[in-house]
């Protein structure tokens, strides 16, 4: 089939990226709109626009029934998810299906196969791949004898988590039982299931994912990225190839994503993440996304591909285009988030109207974004402004663009995280490369220390 028209039913700027690849394929595009974006550049890049709501995400951009309903008014023929919101939903899948909607996504069996973590490790297990020591724990009396079992420190995670939502770390037996409460209150507040389970926690650790494709039958691989620059288990920076990654673990990790893709018969774009323990020279497999990334700028620019093209050609029910020997992976990319939020209180959130917005240009930069001087920053949102991705021959090179475009960076009226990006790109830790993931809590640590000393002595 030839998808005609699409509605895009996210917002910011992976939907500005998402209608501008329809626009180059020559596909019409149908945006979901809540009222706090009805005049947002998203919406009018689009074809049309359709209101799904109110600004609140709940009542608008996660409503299953009023997405499907705007597809069906905008006489659409597929529905694109983009990431967050119902991205990874099998209600949205199956939702699609029954109205005769094509979904840009995986199944809706594959979807609860990777949504339910302890399925996943399952399915994981089942394919051959290395999992973290761990297992489920129902009560407080299970969880501390699975602990004493596998060692502590343990990390306690929600079933249906995501995003560092359910998510806790555990050091001494005395804590586990107010833990799992808390754990179990945040992620049923968040994905109304308040399962948990148990994995060891290993450190030092990082964290490295690959980059797949699949159309049901094939799947590929599009190399690696390492996202280690992580605050409380939330991406901050990251880059690909994973820099100074055992060539051999490299590869077994690639072949693991694969077998992970084979095993489920995959459709569509997806990420097999994983934890490399840095001490021990080994990897576990943590989860499946399955859907597009935040950080695919960084794939795309060392294989060349489209992967939002991609996706919708599989969705179309082509046969993928390219053979693993096809994919020619070459030189070195880097991606900054650049957040409405001031890192130096705590990442507040920074919502509010935006007075100037400039980002660099020139070889081997790309920025990804939907602001624009004179718009307003809402609250009820991820407060992702844009992302800024250099690429360039090497990871030095790469580096050597990298600072000079954050520089040029200027976004005015809200806080951001520009000047954080711009301290720990020039750090030497990361310009040695391979940070692991308690990095970035150190360097933060540090700087809190150091900014209060100034204080200090200013005063």
């Amino acid at each position: 089939m030839t998808l005609r028209r699409i509605l895009v039913a996210n917002r910011g700027e992976i939907a500005v990226r998402i209608l501008r690849t329809c626009r180059r394929l020559g596909i019409e595009t149908v945006l979901a709109v809540s009222d706090a974006d009805r005049d947002a550049l998203a919406a009018r890049l689009a074809g049309a626009a359709i209101r799904i709501g109110p600004a609140e995400a709940a009542a608008s951009y996660l409503d299953v029934g009023a997405i499907i309903r705007a597809a069906l008014a905008g006489g659409a023929d597929a529905i694109h998810p983009g990431y967050g919101f119902l991205a990874e939903s099998p209600r949205l899948a199956r939702a699609c299906a029954a109205a005769g909607l094509v979904f840009i996504g995986p199944t809706a069996e594959q979807l609860d196969a990777v949504g339910d973590k302890l399925t996943a490790r399952g399915h994981a297990i089942a394919a051959g791949l290395p999992v973290v020591p761990g297992g489920p724990a129902p009560t407080p009396e299970a969880a501390a004898q699975l602990a004493r079992e596998i060692g502590w420190p343990v990390l306690v995670k929600a079933v249906a988590g995501g995003g560092g939502r359910g998510l806790r770390t555990v050091v001494k037996p005395a804590s586990l039982a107010a833990t799992l409460a808390s754990a179990m209150a945040e992620a049923d507040a968040a994905f109304a299931d308040p399962r948990v389970y148990l994995e060891r926690y290993i450190t030092p650790g990082r964290h490295v994912e690959v980059q797949l494709l699949g159309d049901g039958s094939n799947v590929i691989h599009l190399g690696d990225r390492d996202c280690s620059v992580q605050r409380r288990h939330q991406k901050l920076l990251e880059e690909a190839p994973a820099p100074l990654l055992d060539s051999g673990l490299r590869a077994q990790m690639h072949r693991a994503a694969v077998a992970f893709g084979k095993h489920l018969g995959y459709r569509g774009a997806g990420t097999v993440e994983f934890l490399v323990d840095c001490a021990g020279g080994s990897f576990y497999f943590l989860e499946m996304n399955a859907r597009i990334q935040v950080e695919h700028p960084v794939t795309e620019a060392v294989c060349g591909l489209d992967l939002v093209a991609e996706q919708i050609a599989i969705a179309e029910g082509r046969p993928l285009r390219l053979g693993q020997a096809d994919v020619q992976l070459s030189g070195h990319a880097v991606e900054c988030r650049i957040n409405a939020e001031d890192w130096t209180a705590g990442f507040r959130p920074s919502p509010g109207a935006v007075l100037e917005a400039v980002f660099p240009a020139g070889p081997g930069i790309r920025v990804d974004t939907h602001l624009q001087a004179g718009e307003a920053v809402p609250p009820w949102y991820d407060s992702l402004l844009a992302k800024v991705i250099i690429s360039g021959a090497d990871r030095a090179e790469a580096l050597a663009r990298l600072r000079p475009a954050l520089a040029r960076c200027r976004i005015e009226g809200v806080a951001t995280t520009i000047p954080l990006h711009a301290q720990l790109t020039a750090h030497a830790d990361f310009a040695r490369g391979g940070v692991d993931t308690a990095w970035l809590a150190r360097f933060l640590a540090e700087s809190a220390t150091a900014r209060a000393g100034t204080g200090a002595a200013g005063g």
